[in-house]
């Protein structure tokens, strides 16, 4: 017999891979170009070039023995020195292999600092919406999710209510820039004010507050729009990445943790995270790739690509009567639901064959995510179905 807390995960299993599986299903049933599939954010911009290269550079050249072999826990010396300089190049830090742990993409990393830092009943406070299976990592340390309501005007981080939510058991605090749902990006002065906050809470309650910042979509911004980052504004901010997004690798599950040497208790925690690293089960990240996108620090994905499918789709849904803000990252829009039980809106939408998730599976009902890194023909010929659904709300 599986566990109690299994049972229950499984039965609360993620909304948005139960709408991928329907989405195959359909598509088997009707035809996949009849399907229009929103569900899940897997990229549909191939890698780069250079990361193919970049692998068959390093299977003709390398000793096989050392590719696929292990490592120290936290990655390779040399990779995890590449990656050090690139972010310091981009982002004026002072950074060096020691501030740097490689993970099984930002998924492992997450879990690996919040083995760390969470003892039994501590608290994480994470801004709706987010994330769902945040809820599964703060889990699976026995600490406890603290949601912040989201500001639904701008989905800024509703700051006002962070500071009343912060007790003695905050251990930690994640965000996640540019954000999964809403595609929005956090202005500097909201990170500048949330630091502020966090530096006050910091001294009025004697402890140690990290900041997690979940950043695999960091690449993917629109406009000209920059994301702050958030180890200049907060010196006890810990980076999770992952090259799933930046390079369209979701399926080879690469990332790394940042750990500045500023961090309150620093060796303490670099030290616990390489242990953590093994004993989760990760032991360390995947090596090829590991050597692979250390080669390709400064590839980048084609993000033409989904803002051309971001201003079609934005634009078609707005004439057709649905409510959104504008995302300046990412690749989804956060649509309001024309009725307020999101859910049946995501049924009456299968009816046309377009799959989407509810809001309420990133703690923020009334709204659905429309994951728009699609072919372009997708959505084009996703438009009809979208304007019939509209006219079932909007006369």
């Amino acid at each position: 017999m599986i566990s109690e807390k299994m049972k229950t995960l499984v039965a609360n299993s993620s909304v948005t891979r139960a709408m991928f599986e329907e989405g195959k299903k359909l598509a088997a049933k009707y035809g996949a170009e009849n399907v229009f599939d929103f569900s899940l954010g897997n990229p549909n911009v191939a890698a780069p070039a250079e990361v193919k290269e970049a692998i068959i550079n390093i299977l003709q050249k390398k000793d096989p023995v050392e590719i696929h072999g292990y490592m120290l826990n936290a990655g390779y010396m040399e990779v995890r020195e590449k990656i050090a300089a690139h972010l310091n190049k981009l982002h004026e830090t002072n950074f060096s292999s020691a501030n740097i742990l490689m993970t099984v993409g930002a998924a492992g990393g997450l879990n690996v600092i919040l083995k760390v830092l969470l003892n039994p009943d501590d608290e994480v406070i994470a801004f709706a919406p987010y994330f769902g299976e945040y809820n599964n990592y703060v889990s699976n340390f026995n600490g406890k999710i603290v949601a912040v309501s989201p500001d639904t005007d701008s989905f800024q981080l509703n700051l006002e209510e962070f500071k009343q939510k912060i007790t003695s058991k905050t251990k930690a605090v994640i965000i996640n820039n540019p954000n999964n749902p809403t595609g929005v990006v956090y202005s500097e002065d909201t990170i500048k004010n949330l630091s502020e906050i966090l530096e006050n809470k910091q001294k009025e309650l004697g402890t140690s507050i990290y900041l997690i910042a979940d950043e695999p979509y960091r690449e993917l911004a629109y406009d000209g729009i920059t994301v702050p980052y958030l180890t200049k504004y907060y010196k006890n901010t810990i980076v999770g990445y992952s090259y799933s997004k930046s390079l369209s690798l979701p399926g080879e599950r690469i990332g790394y943790l940042v750990m500045p040497n500023e961090l309150d208790d620093f060796e303490n925690i670099t030290a616990a995270a390489s242990v953590a690293n093994r004993i989760l089960g990760f032991v360390n990240a995947p090596s090829l790739m590991q050597l692979a996108v250390a080669d390709c620090v400064d590839a980048k994905t084609d993000v033409s690509y989904y803002n051309r499918n971001r201003e079609l789709l934005y634009s078609s849904l707005i004439e057709y009567g649905f409510k959104c803000i504008k995302p300046q990252g990412a690749f989804y829009l956060f649509v309001k639901s024309p009725v307020a039980d999101e859910k049946i809106f995501c049924e009456a939408a299968k009816q046309f064959n377009i799959l989407f998730v509810p809001g309420s599976a990133f703690a923020c009902p009334g709204y659905v995510r429309i994951a728009y890194c699609v072919s372009y023909e997708t959505i084009k010929n996703s438009l009809p179905k979208f304007k019939e659904l509209a006219q079932k709300y909007f006369k």
